[in-house]
């Protein structure tokens, strides 16, 4: 018997096709709404959680610039933050708080340099870290190996791929290479976003030969701890009470790379939720174009329901047809919309992030599915009060309608 009600369901569809596309296409943009911001959101924040995930596990220590006297400044008022720096004391009373973990000073600077000969003059950040920390610092290495003396240097994958360089070549550093010529040891993988130190458009080279040849002598740009032993938490805490005991002149500032991550997710979390509310208010006003258009269904129909009821068909018969009805348009719609959002989240991603590689995955196709989802739930729901009113029509008012 359900079967005859499901073909009336599909007859009254195909009868009024122009009105039951148009309910289709609300729930179709709904659906697209939400699928297609979901994976967008998504895709950004699996994006920055592959790029900063090896530096989830540092704590970040600059000198403070707040306003306050700067460290190596012989704690005067004001000066320029440019000239702050942490001092091997500083660096020393890290190293001993945050003990076993690994503490790493960090030079750096901007300079003039040039990849070959007859090349232009370029400017590039230039890193100097200590030879037995570069391999708890760096990534690993997509070509050669890691400094063993002065006279060698690691650059950045994009540094290498703009400026055609290969493990060997030979990179003058300074205005006409008045610092001297550094062979390129080896190439340091693409990295991406990072808390400490950006690598993949730098040359890092020895603290040693930094602070020959920029007479920078125990005094760093930044130290950067490797925490392995405990939480980054801790640690933080550690170093703003032992360099921060006076709160109103600040010695240090100290990041929490894993409180930062937490801190975008939670932003990127926020956003998505928010853009796919706004998918999910356009479902809504769809869902009242079905309550609508079942309504009307109802009222064109009310004389062959009297006449379905006068024949003995049982109120729950009647009911299930509209809501048949209902159905299928939120099915169809709610599919051909989940389609539509996988295609619409592979243009938006390849356009705003440059990859679809997180298109796939669980929580992307997650975002998919609730869109899906919602739209047939809210279609449904759309249909209930309707059927229920064609349900409980009097037979005999019915039969009397015109």
């Amino acid at each position: 018997m359900s079967t005859i009600f499901w073909e009336i369901s599909k007859r009254n569809i195909r009868i009024h096709m122009l009105r039951s596309t148009l309910a289709m296409l609300g729930i179709i943009i709904g659906v697209v709404a939400i699928g297609a911001m979901g994976i967008l959101g998504n895709s950004m924040t699996q994006e920055i959680s592959s790029s900063l995930s090896s530096v989830g596990d540092s704590v970040i220590v600059t000198p403070y610039s707040g306003g306050g006297g700067g460290i190596g400044s012989g704690g005067g008022g004001g000066g320029s933050s440019a000239n702050l720096m942490l001092t091997d004391q500083n660096y020393q009373l890290i190293k001993r708080v945050v003990a076993p973990n690994v503490a790493i000073p960090v030079l750096s600077t901007s300079e003039h340099m040039k990849v070959g000969v007859g090349s232009d003059d370029i400017v590039a950040t230039i890193y100097g870290i200590p030879t037995n920390d570069e391999s708890d610092l760096l990534p690993d290495l997509q070509a050669g190996d890691y400094n063993n003396g002065n006279s060698g240097c690691l650059v950045g994958s994009t540094f290498a791929a703009d400026h055609n360089i290969k493990v060997g070549s030979r990179i003058s550093i300074g205005t006409d290479g008045q610092y001297g010529t550094l062979r390129v040891t080896g190439i340091i993988i693409k990295r991406g976003m990072s808390f400490d130190i950006s690598t993949d458009s730098s040359i890092v080279v020895t603290k040693d030969w930094f602070e020959n040849t920029y007479n920078e002598q125990d005094e760093y740009n930044e130290v950067v701890v490797k925490v392995t032993s405990g939480n980054t938490a801790d640690v933080t805490t550690i170093i703003e009470n032992q360099l921060n005991r006076n709160t109103r002149d600040k010695t240090v500032s100290v990041t929490d790379s894993k409180a930062t991550l937490s801190s975008i997710y939670a932003t990127f979390s926020t956003v998505t939720t928010f853009v796919e509310a706004i998918g999910g208010i356009s479902m809504i006003v769809a869902g009242v174009s079905i309550f609508n258009i079942m309504m009307m269904s109802v009222n064109e129909r009310i004389k062959e329901i009297g006449i379905m009821r006068s024949i003995g068909t049982q109120k729950k018969e009647v009911m299930s047809m509209f809501i048949y009805e209902a159905a299928i348009i939120g099915v169809t719609g709610s599919v051909i919309g989940g389609i539509l959002c996988i295609l619409a989240g592979y243009a938006i991603s390849a356009l705003m992030l440059g990859t679809t590689q997180y298109l796939f995955t669980v929580s992307s196709m997650l975002s998919v599915a609730e869109g899906v989802g919602f739209g047939i739930v809210i279609c449904i729901l759309c249909g209930v009060y309707p059927a229920w009113q064609a349900a409980n029509l009097n037979p005999i008012d019915a039969l009397r309608h015109e």
